[in-house]
């Protein structure tokens, strides 16, 4: 009798906690679900280079990979963003572009803000945008610019290692020549 009792004690238990975890993935996967969907919503226009420039994002570096990791693409950036120390999902620091066939397609955004600044407000934490937690990059760095935290959100490309990954196997730098494309 009391066997029976805890073996069905385990089985109530080992449900239970399955139907959490599945609740939790689900909640963690609408999260990403809803800052892709924000994202897509907030640079739907940037498709057109021509208008992310009239917004105020300009090509930075040329474009960004890595020999092994794939790429990040072309970064449009737009300075006042970088600099305002908001993070705003409507208000992406850069937007990430691959030249394919003489054309920047948009592949997603790159949230960003300077650890200084960041942590002059927010000694002890680090930075969270739609609860995904901000990559840290120290300085120096390839980019030259002061220590940052970033949040990748491949909202238009799908991205093998997932939606908030900092680099895209399916992304390749291949066809940029130095020159961003022109509309």
């Amino acid at each position: 009798m009391i066997r029976s009792r805890v073996i069905t004690l385990a089985v109530v238990t080992a449900a239970s906690l399955a139907t959490l975890a599945a609740v939790v993935q689900l909640g963690a996967a609408n999260t990403q679900a809803k800052l892709a969907e924000d994202v897509r919503r907030a640079t739907a226009a940037y498709h057109d280079v021509a208008l992310a420039e009239k917004a105020g994002y300009d090509a930075f570096l040329g474009c960004v990979n890595g020999p092994q990791e794939g790429a990040m693409g072309v970064h449009y950036v737009n300075g006042d963003y970088v600099n305002d120390d908001v993070l705003d999902p409507q208000k992406p620091e850069a937007l990430m572009y691959e030249l394919k066939d003489g054309k920047l397609r948009l592949l997603g955004v790159e949230y960003i803000i300077f650890a200084e600044k960041w942590h002059a407000k927010n000694p002890k934490t680090a930075p969270t945008l739609g609860g995904q937690l901000m990559h840290y990059t120290g300085s120096p760095n390839r980019y030259g610019i002061p220590a940052f935290y970033a949040l990748h959100v491949w909202a238009w490309r799908p991205n093998p290692s997932g939606v908030f990954a900092d680099w895209n196997t399916k992304v390749s730098c291949d066809d940029f020549t130095g020159i961003a494309a022109k509309p």
